[in-house]
């Protein structure tokens, strides 16, 4: 039922003789609950969610909860994915989210997951009889602006965090579902890069273990785990999933030397293109975890190669373009090709990228969801693509990419930045009142934009970037963020960029000689996420942010520099990570 609501893709039930009406979310939806004296149900779904469609089969076929909803509430529901506002709104509660709300648009109730019909139809009465805010809703605090940087204690608090959360006999972070969470990740791998060898262990264990989550036959990672040991799977797999472990294994490779490392990272791309490739190059969005009606997603992809191709019955695909999938995509394969030097990896990314600028680019610089959107536009969108570019130009050292990289972020400077402090999450549509017409900051955007806008401030010279970054920033170190999330190390990650230079090579010499070529392929294989890698090709003019002086040599040279203090000219390929710090080269 959830399938044939929300996507093209086939159903993976029988559809029931009867089931909710319903309404497309917007602002039509309230006024019908206002003119008819009732309320909203809005549920909020996935397409690869199975545990939306157990609840399409059991609690929205019962007839009992079907003649409530008829009489006393309006029903609507959204495909989160496609609907970014209100999946970041309610990413807490679901999925599938179950909210319950006034015709005035105030929140009553909020349930996570799936509830059973018993609970369900007696949820939906007691509300009735009594239409105020229950437990679940409780007013956010308000969010005084922080400083541009955290403070001693709050780092402290952060990083105390991030020990917490680790679970030292499995590895990850968190207690029982278990997924690569990237910031996470990352920091434990910074802070193995700096001497501190437990975290290095940490990194490595995750690693090595969210490998069980690894399809053995077609390629591509399991959404998560439902026990802590990493081996029970659930076996929807989504783009966001697998962008994140490309790049996750790409720079473990490198860094690590495991080959293994990068072995995954290239069957999560072989996987992409092969099951989830869209248009142009492009990418869909997800694949469900049933393969249909008898046929659970634990029985299919425990087939091999041939038994899973003469199937009759397969995973659906959710065959929408999305640009901000796209953009975590274009992000993903260009790591994969500064790791690999293979250009295959580059040639896809810049296909999808080329699809998403024709197709899904307005005027000003940033980009729609969808074909057309119902609502938004959305940061995660123009934010994702933003990033995209950068990537792009560090692979291709294309100035075109770094270019519509700078158009992005003026328009989320323009269309997103709230006055007084962070950037929102969507542009609310028109008419809607309450508490879904209050736009959304949300802390994993925030640190994203604010990661991105200062490492292409270090790339463009410009100072509105910088100030993007601190904007983000303010709103990440209030108190109201610190203390509101269980783990946000993605904070101390932009925290620390901010607050110091990125790596920086810069490779001087005409793009058409070979061993200019050879000297920048081996500057993106250096291992480390924060790196500034430039090349310099005289003919094409200054570089965009010219804050060192190369000398004039007849061969091509690569050149390491930190704060303003560069190497002397290195001028024999393979000699490049040799002069990195120790530390830098591990």
């Amino acid at each position: 039922m959830l399938a044939i609501a929300l996507t093209s893709a086939a159903p993976l039930s029988a559809a029931p003789e009867r089931a909710p009406q319903w309404r497309e979310y917007g602002p039509a939806v309230f006024e019908e609950a206002r003119r008819d004296g009732k309320l909203v149900l809005l549920n909020v779904g996935a397409v690869w969610c199975h545990w939306c469609h157990v609840m399409d089969e059991k609690t929205y076929a019962d007839e009992r909860i079907l003649d409530v909803l008829e009489r006393h509430y309006v029903t609507t529901r959204v495909d989160q994915d496609a609907r970014p506002d209100l999946s970041l709104r309610y990413e807490r509660w679901g999925w599938p989210a179950t909210v319950i709300l006034t015709a005035d648009g105030s929140e009553l109730v909020k349930r996570k997951g799936y509830v059973p019909p018993e609970v369900m139809l007696s949820l939906l009465e007691a509300v009735v009889a009594d239409p105020t805010p229950g437990p679940s809703v409780v007013p956010e605090p308000p969010v005084v602006p922080g400083a541009t940087a955290l403070s001693a204690e709050q780092r402290r608090y952060l990083m105390d965090q991030h020990d917490l959360f680790y679970d030292t006999d499995n590895g990850g972070w968190g207690r029982r579902l278990k997924l690569i969470d990237a910031d996470s990740l990352e920091w434990a791998v910074a802070r193995g890069r700096s001497g501190e060898i437990e975290q290095e262990k940490r990194a490595r264990r995750t690693l090595d273990q969210a490998l069980y989550l690894e399809d053995p036959v077609w390629g591509g990672f399991y959404q998560y785990s439902d026990e802590s040991d990493w081996r029970s799977p659930h076996y929807e797999k989504i783009v966001q999933i697998q962008a994140v472990n490309m790049r996750a294994y790409a720079q473990a490779a490198v860094l690590y030397g495991e080959e293994r490392y990068l072995r995954a990272a290239r069957r999560t791309a072989v996987y992409m293109t092969t099951h989830l490739g869209g248009p142009g190059g492009t990418f869909f969005v997800s694949q469900n975890a049933d393969a249909g009606p008898g046929l659970s997603g634990r029985e299919f992809y425990a087939k091999g190669a041939f038994a899973r191709w003469i199937s009759p019955l397969k995973p659906a695909v959710d065959r929408h373009v999305y640009a901000r999938e796209n953009g975590w995509m274009i992000s993903a394969l260009s790591q994969l090709h500064q790791a690999s030097g293979e250009r295959r990896w580059l040639d896809r990314a810049l296909s999808a990228a080329e699809w998403v600028v024709l197709n899904r680019a307005d005027d000003q610089g940033g980009y729609r969801h969808d074909e057309t959107d119902p609502a938004g536009p959305y940061l995660g969108d123009t934010l994702a693509m933003g990033q995209a570019f950068l990537d792009l130009y560090v692979s291709t050292a294309d100035r075109r990419w770094l270019e519509l990289s700078v158009r992005a972020a003026g328009r989320i400077e323009k269309s997103f930045k709230d006055p007084e402090t962070g950037y929102i999450s969507a542009v609310i549509s028109a008419g809607l009142t309450g508490e879904v017409s209050r736009p959304v900051r949300h802390p994993g955007e925030n640190i994203q934009l604010a990661r991105w806008a200062n490492l292409l401030s270090r790339y463009t010279g410009q100072t509105e970037h910088r100030v993007m970054t601190e904007h983000a920033m303010r709103y990440l170190s209030s108190e109201a963020v610190i203390n509101g999330y269980a783990l946000l190390p993605g904070i101390l990650l932009a925290d620390a960029e901010l607050g110091s230079d990125p790596l920086h090579v810069t490779v001087v010499g005409s793009r058409s000689d070979a061993r200019t070529r050879q000297l920048y392929a081996e500057a993106l294989a250096l291992p480390g996420a924060y790196r500034r890698i430039e090349l310099w090709d005289r003919a094409e003019g200054p570089l965009p942010h010219a804050d060192v002086e190369y000398p004039e040599l007849e061969r091509p040279a690569a050149y390491l520099c930190d704060s303003g203090a560069c190497s002397a000219p290195i001028t024999e390929p393979g000699r490049l990570k040799g002069r990195l710090l120790p530390a830098e080269r591990t």
